[in-house]
């Protein structure tokens, strides 16, 4: 390996040090039920959108709040602490549409209708925020 491409390398991992990241693939809902419950806890400290996840209404919410605790799980395990409250925050979430299942409803006149079964990949990827602040500076 060159110089050029140990020294970029190194400073990736050195960038991607205090980041960490969750995913959750193939779930059943569709891209856009998740989507409105990722918009709601997007760029929040990580308590606070837990406990938003956890007193929402909608099915996706439980799902994301799963996620959410796997990402912390994955930061504390990477930097050998514990979170603390005001510690970390989500920098980054998204939900990308997974691979449709196709299948056909009876329909009057012997004709068929086609269900989509939707599903979605989602990622949460957790910082910290005096990591977000020095960049800032």
């Amino acid at each position: 390996m060159g110089v050029r491409k140990r020294t970029t390398a190194n400073n990736r991992k050195e960038a991607q040090k205090h980041i960490a990241f969750a995913k959750l693939t193939n779930v059943p809902t569709s891209p856009r039920k998740m989507r409105l419950v990722a918009d709601m806890v997007r760029g929040k400290e990580v308590f606070r959108a837990l406990g938003i996840l956890k007193f929402s209404n909608k099915e996706a919410a439980a799902r994301l709040e799963k996620l959410l605790k796997s990402a912390i799980a994955n930061w504390e395990a990477k930097n050998e602490t514990t979170a603390q409250d005001g510690m970390l925050y989500i920098s980054t979430i998204y939900v990308n549409p997974a691979p449709m299942l196709k299948r056909l409803r009876p329909a009057p006149q012997g004709r068929g209708y086609r269900i989509r079964k939707r599903a979605n990949h989602v990622t949460i990827i957790v910082d910290t925020i005096d990591n977000n602040v020095k960049k800032e500076d």
